[in-house]
């Protein structure tokens, strides 16, 4: 009976300390199901998913746990008949699509598994996830992280490239170090240094060998298996001036060219200057790009073996129909820049105007934009935003196509949104947007109706009408109405949505693909714990 008793007060007393170190315990979940409608009038036809499948769908279930330094995540990961990855094919597949394991101990983290990380802004490498477009490029491998002062940081990494469930053969090798330097009392600096080599494999060589023997003898060269890449970047706060740099050199390498493989090297400098006072700011931005990709080998294509982010030069706008000519950031020639201003002379009025130039380095126009908005907020329970874009968009370069069929896109595009709040708790939102434009499929209006109970329910209905098409790319005009209802309880987030999707290009952070019209419904779950 003594006995029992001492091991009851021991299973006690071990049960206490475990429940006093108890880690912490957190999820998310996202899932979306779509219901395809067959309608030729939009093209949304002629592919497995409208003619026999019907429906498809994809979902992201992660968990994370933490205790004392220590972190473990995973996630699982399925598409079923999805159309994420080639949205006019399907999908299917399931399993494990990320883990880590990570351990922080007098100053060094050690990280094994899935790795999301980048140097710099991410010229020379990153990884990282945009389920948007099915990108998921984590390095899968062991990561380093060293504190040996509070001034100073040292990471490196070794891995492979994410292939969703499975991995691209060829190796990275990573260092970055990375300082935190006061310079008086109102002046900071951090700059880095960082390094990444690749590797080839042997497959992956092969491929490219054979290629080049098919080439004429005066264009074939020898292929190298190693790849090496350097950037330099600094980040400088000096009282209200903010002012980032980097520049990045590539060793040369097997590079895929519209005009076969070329044993290139590239170059790249992306810079941003901001000046912020409470009601007047300036920003400007440069980028230089001549032959700087960074695959897993150029056998891969389109956003496959992908392992850096070029940063884009031009503004991602909200705007239905200005959004349609996103220019995708292009790591083979780009030189571009942008000026931006704002000013808000008062609580109730916010001005913004800015112009945006990119070419080639062959000084060939891609893209111009010339954009002004203000907000004003002056007329009780309302809000108005009223702007006018105007853009050039060399149509024929960023979306592949024939130069005498797409010429050049010259558009402008006025639109105003107007917000009424009708209590604490409700508001209505209206949008009107008008494209004129002859290029393309012609010129646009987008309306948009929008009623919200505040942390509860939205719902919205909107329609994108081609309203004087260009008849050389389309047969009549047509409608694109999208009805959408969300739903908010607690940690959890529903969406329903009735759409008619225009082919076209979607682009997430100057990463852009090709989208072929969509006709259905959507449904989607977002729910966090």
């Amino acid at each position: 009976m003594k006995k029992f008793s001492l091991l009851l007060q021991l299973i006690i007393s071990n049960t206490y300390i475990l429940l006093a170190q108890q880690g912490h315990l957190s999820g998310d979940l996202m899932m979306n199901v779509n219901f395809f409608q067959r309608d030729t009038n939009i093209k949304a036809s002629g592919n497995q998913l409208y003619d026999n499948l019907l429906s498809g769908g994809e979902g992201w279930l992660g968990l994370q746990y933490s205790i004392n330094g220590f972190n473990a995540s995973v996630r699982f990961d399925a598409f079923h008949n999805s159309n994420l990855s080639e949205p006019s094919s399907a999908l299917t597949a399931a399993g494990i699509g990320m883990f880590s394991l990570s351990k922080e101990f007098q100053n060094l983290t050690i990280t094994a598994g899935h790795i999301y990380d980048q140097i710099g802004s991410g010229i020379i490498f990153r990884a990282y996830e945009d389920r948007g477009l099915l990108i998921d490029n984590a390095l899968f491998g062991l990561h380093l992280k060293y504190k040996p002062t509070n001034n100073l940081t040292i990471k490196g990494f070794t891995g492979q490239t994410k292939n969703l469930f499975d991995r691209y053969k060829p190796i990275l090798k990573g260092l970055a170090v990375e300082g935190d330097i006061d310079l008086g009392p109102t002046a900071h600096a951090t700059p880095g240094i960082g390094l990444v080599n690749r590797t080839l494999d042997q497959g992956s060589m092969d491929l490219i060998v054979s290629t080049i023997n098919t080439y004429p003898v005066n264009k074939r060269f020898i292929p190298k298996y190693n790849s090496n890449a350097v950037s330099v970047y600094n980040t400088l706060n000096a009282g209200d001036f903010t002012w980032y740099i980097e520049g990045a050199l590539k060793s040369s390498e097997a590079v895929a060219t519209d005009s076969g493989l070329n044993n290139f090297s590239g170059s790249s400098i992306y810079s941003t200057l901001g000046y912020s006072q409470a009601k007047f700011g300036i920003n400007a931005t440069f980028r230089r790009t001549e032959k700087f990709m960074m695959r897993t080998s150029p056998n891969e294509i389109l956003l496959k073996g992908i392992y850096n982010w070029q940063p884009i030069v031009a503004q991602i706008r909200p705007q239905r129909l200005i959004a349609r000519y996103t220019p995708p950031s292009q790591d083979l020639s780009e030189l571009g820049g942008l000026l931006n201003a704002y000013i808000t002379p008062n609580d109730n009025l916010t001005f913004n105007i800015s112009y945006t130039h990119i070419n080639n380095l062959e000084s060939t126009p891609l893209y111009r934009e010339a954009f002004v908005d203000a907000e004003i907020r002056s007329v009780k329970n309302f809000i108005f935003h009223l702007g006018t874009q105007y853009l050039i968009y060399n149509q024929s370069l960023y979306q592949q196509k024939n130069k005498a069929l797409y010429p050049d896109i010259h558009a402008i595009t006025p639109f105003a949104e107007v917000v009424y709040k009708i209590n604490d708790n409700k508001s209505i939102r209206t949008e009107l947007q008008y494209m004129n434009t002859k290029e393309d499929y012609g010129s646009w209006m987008f309306a948009l109706l929008e009623f919200s109970i505040a942390s509860k329910w939205s719902f919205a209905l909107s329609d994108m009408y081609n309203i004087a098409p260009n008849y050389t790319h389309v047969s009549k005009a047509q409608h694109y109405p999208n009805i959408f209802i969300a739903h908010t309880r607690g940690s959890h987030r529903f969406t329903l949505q009735y759409v008619k999707q225009v082919e076209g290009i979607n682009c997430t952070g100057g990463v852009c693909r090709y989208e072929p019209a969509f006709s259905g419904a959507k449904l989607g779950v977002i729910s966090t714990f």
